[in-house]
């Protein structure tokens, strides 16, 4: 049992704040950063294929998801996020506890929820992701490449859409995992988050996608920050 449970994330500022400390205002500002293309340069033709989003938030790779082609069913567990989603058919769930009884053509995991440094979230999260995609599918996955918490100091950042996100904090609290506070600020409008991450190096990586039945099938950027995986065979 991990010590550092998806409860013990938090965030603080106005509106509403989802229970991993996500600001609902915050995320509605947020754009697509490039996500969505990485997306779609794992399959051959984006157009048409059914594409479950676990984890979407407020649509920010949603919306440009769509406009690549994709049918996208978008699952988020805060209403305040779903709401903000148009275009795509929305499900309110945790993704652990996701079991639509459908399998897709592409499922993706972005935002590095893979890795969470509760160990049994982990599991959750990829058993959703083997449980909905179909044989011939593809899960899609952001991870942190394996010297991102060597790359990520407090004052790293960035500014734009009327947006600045700064880390302010970032602690090793041992058994490869760290404690990041990051600080937004809109206007005259500031909020936090503070997360709790867990390093999966290349290796433990690939172990741990094998025991939720999957594995790497081609990695989608240089970094290896984005992968392709599908169910493993035999």
């Amino acid at each position: 049992m991990s010590t550092y449970t998806r409860h013990a994330n938090a965030g603080t500022g106005p509106g509403e704040i989802t229970p991993d400390g996500c600001a609902v205002e915050v995320y509605s500002r947020l754009p697509d950063m490039g996500e969505a293309a990485i997306v779609a340069s794992a399959v051959a033709e984006p157009r048409g294929r059914t594409l479950l989003e676990l984890g979407a938030g407020a649509g920010r790779m949603t919306r440009a998801l769509v406009r690549e082609g994709f049918r996208v069913t978008a699952v988020d567990e805060s209403p305040g996020m779903l709401d903000l989603i148009e275009d795509a058919r929305t499900v309110r769930s945790t993704i652990e506890d996701l079991d639509l009884g459908e399998r897709f053509d592409v499922v993706t995991l972005a935002s590095f929820l893979v890795n969470s440094a509760d160990d049994d979230q982990r599991t959750g999260l990829l058993s959703a992701c083997a449980r909905h995609v179909a044989d011939d599918g593809c899960v899609v996955i952001q991870r942190q490449h394996d010297t991102r918490n060597e790359d990520v100091r407090p004052g790293h950042g960035w500014r734009g859409e009327g947006i600045s996100i700064t880390t302010t904090e970032v602690e090793p609290v041992g058994d490869g995992v760290v404690r990041t506070r990051v600080e937004y600020v809109v206007e005259e409008h500031t909020w936090t988050q503070t997360y709790f991450s867990r390093v999966l190096p290349e290796p433990v990586f690939t172990e741990v996608l094998a025991a939720s039945g999957l594995k790497v099938d081609r990695w989608l950027t240089d970094r290896h920050d984005w992968v392709r995986a599908v169910p493993a065979r035999g």
